[in-house]
């Protein structure tokens, strides 16, 4: 079964199958919308240049930060389309099928196959109530019956389960899953994970030694690095690639004192996720409505929209995500030249 998932492929292979494991900053990408409510592909392929430009080493489409469970069908293809059409080959592109079963998950699969993505990745089945064996099977599944590298995504706010360290193994050790995705807020129970695959200076050469860890918290990607992780999934990433990239690379070197003054940079700038207030709306619509926010301010994207029934920022909450920028380094261009 091909496992491969790192550009270029001409690097040595390790036993698991996989050329090393995906590492590197991977951002999950927003997703544009236009005033309808539809994908904006002029600025999602802005976007993807803006990331790729800021040196990340892959992208994950159709994720939590994507907006995916708010997309039609339809519109999840074609926001994967644009973003593999704007990455041209560039970095790998990993592609989210998410949904509540099995079957569905399946069809996202093979849609996203058939656009050319590099890899899948996949929860737990979700709104059904599932035993961990069902877990394993569904997981097994989705790997036999589309024949590209999958991730497992632990995201138990969203699924209501966790994944155990000890199924993520075993799942890890036959080669059912290429890697993980670490949005739990659990940094326990990853670490035991990463200490079962054989710790961080055993990784490569322990019982699974292709398999890719890789973090979703914005605010801990030092220590999950420190811990052994292969890489991270930041959301604030689409506003700041270039930061997570100097974090990571500092962190790859050794210079932890420079990754962590990155990480406290970047940590002060991820309260623009609270800008919007909570007596007055979700906090998905905040998190996501401030990410928007900034990348509209950066002349990034042309419009701060958010998917339906999420509710806009207020004014002053925009305005507050433009400080924090300015704090954060990041100053907005004079007339934003995408606006309008």
């Amino acid at each position: 079964m091909t496992s491969v998932i790192t550009r270029p492929t001409s690097e040595t292979r390790s036993p698991h199958g996989t050329a090393h494991p995906l590492h590197g900053v991977i951002p999950p990408v927003c997703t544009p919308l236009d005033p309808r409510g539809q994908v904006d592909t002029a600025s999602l392929a802005h976007l993807v240049d803006h990331l790729i430009d800021g040196g990340v080493h892959g992208l994950f489409a159709l994720g939590s930060t994507s907006e995916v469970a708010y997309l039609t069908d339809a519109q999840r293809a074609t926001a994967l389309e644009a973003v593999l059409k704007a990455a041209d080959g560039r970095v790998p592109v990993l592609a989210g099928a998410i949904d509540t079963t099995t079957p569905r998950v399946l069809d996202h699969a093979r849609t996203a196959a058939g656009l050319g993505a590099d890899a899948l990745v996949a929860t737990a089945p979700f709104y059904t109530r599932t035993h961990p064996r069902e877990i394993a099977a569904h997981f097994r599944h989705l790997r036999t019956a589309v024949d590209l590298p999958l991730l497992a995504y632990d995201i138990p706010t969203a699924v209501h389960s966790k994944l155990a360290p000890a199924l993520v193994r075993e799942l890890a050790e036959d080669g059912t899953l290429a890697g993980l995705k670490d949005s739990s807020g659990d940094e326990g129970s990853l670490r035991r994970l990463i200490v079962a695959l054989g710790g961080r200076t055993g990784r490569r050469t322990g019982p699974a030694p292709g398999f890719a860890i890789l973090t979703g918290s914005e605010l801990t990607a030092d220590a999950a690095l420190l811990a052994g992780a292969d890489g991270i999934v930041p959301g604030l990433g689409n506003v700041d690639p270039a930061g997570y990239v100097r974090l990571y690379d500092a962190a790859r070197s050794g210079d932890w004192e420079r990754a962590a003054a990155e990480q406290e940079r970047l940590a002060a700038l991820f309260s623009m996720v609270d800008t919007g207030p909570e007596s007055e709306m979700g906090r998905s619509s905040s998190a996501l409505g401030a990410f928007k926010a900034a990348l509209h301010l950066l002349g990034v994207i042309k419009r701060g929209t958010t998917a339906f029934p999420q509710l806009p920022l207020s004014g002053e909450s925009v305005r507050e995500v433009g400080r924090l920028l300015t704090e954060a380094g990041l100053t907005p261009p004079q007339g934003d030249h995408r606006s309008g």
